[in-house]
């Protein structure tokens, strides 16, 4: 069995709302994660799944501690995380990578796709960080050509692949990828994704994979989160959950989305070729 790298411990947060803000006073909570409990072991993918307004996002934030909760524990590790000041989360960054949703506005556009790779290299003080950069460009199927290049001179599909290699650059434990292909489109999603799946297996990654499309979950992730209302419903392996759900939150997400049979094939008939 798989070691253990996070454990989510009756967790709950709750935020302002800063549009119900009085003139005068606090603004009123909005509780957004209500008692979360879950483990993620030690090289699996884990989907995070759930309609609009579910929490999911703000879940995966949680996890890389770019939002703090309210209450419960956030063990990464062996290390309760949940409350540590940014100064006491410095060491732990470099383990805590997130690839966005939009790569635009996560790439600086004033800076080349290499310097944006090997900044993180450099802060971290690592050797070569140049030289890493343009292995992590080669590795995600961007040449050496593509270093000099600026962010806006690329592809979306493109663009999500500098995200990825930025993100695995600093052999990270975890990684949070936050509806990475949502704005691609079908043939770019298809690349990235079986890119991401390569890299999961190649460097043995631990990845909470954030998507509303189910078929990507179903064909990506080894297990599954289902969220409603900041509420896990339902969660399991991704073959138990689709094919017997036992709620009527994640059969409606199944209904809603066309579900067809996909396997590993999927993934195989897609070129990695550069997007």
């Amino acid at each position: 069995m798989a070691d253990t790298l996070f454990r989510i411990e009756d967790l709950h947060l709750a935020l302002p709302d800063m549009a119900r803000k009085p003139l005068l006073g606090r603004a009123p909570l909005i509780h957004i994660l209500k008692g979360i409990s879950f483990d993620i072991p030690q090289g699996t993918i884990t989907g995070i799944v759930g309609e609009s307004g579910s929490g999911k996002t703000t879940l995966g934030r949680v996890l890389v501690r770019l939002l703090t909760p309210s209450s419960g524990r956030v063990i990464f590790q062996g290390h309760d995380i949940s409350h540590l000041n940014e100064t006491q989360l410095k060491p732990l960054r470099r383990d805590l990578q997130m690839i966005f949703q939009d790569p635009m506005s996560s790439l600086n556009p004033r800076h080349t796709v290499g310097r944006i790779v090997a900044t993180p290299l450099q802060r971290y003080g690592l050797d070569n960080p140049r030289r890493r950069a343009m292995e992590m460009l080669e590795r995600v199927g961007l040449p050496g050509e593509f270093a000099a290049r600026y962010p806006h001179e690329l592809s979306g599909g493109q663009r999500q692949r500098v995200g990825i290699a930025r993100a695995i650059a600093l052999n990270p434990a975890f990684i949070l990828a936050d509806e990475i292909v949502s704005g691609l489109d079908v043939s770019s999603q298809a690349r990235v994704l079986t890119l991401l799946k390569e890299l999961a297996a190649d460097m043995n990654l631990t990845i909470a994979f954030i998507s509303h499309d189910l078929s990507v979950i179903r064909s990506l992730c080894d297990a599954v989160i289902v969220l409603d209302r900041g509420v896990i419903v339902e969660a399991g392996p991704c073959e138990q959950v689709f094919d017997t759900p036992q709620s009527d939150i994640t059969r409606r997400l199944i209904d809603a989305i066309p579900l067809p049979e996909v396997d590993d094939s999927w993934f195989n008939e897609v070129s990695v070729a550069v997007v």
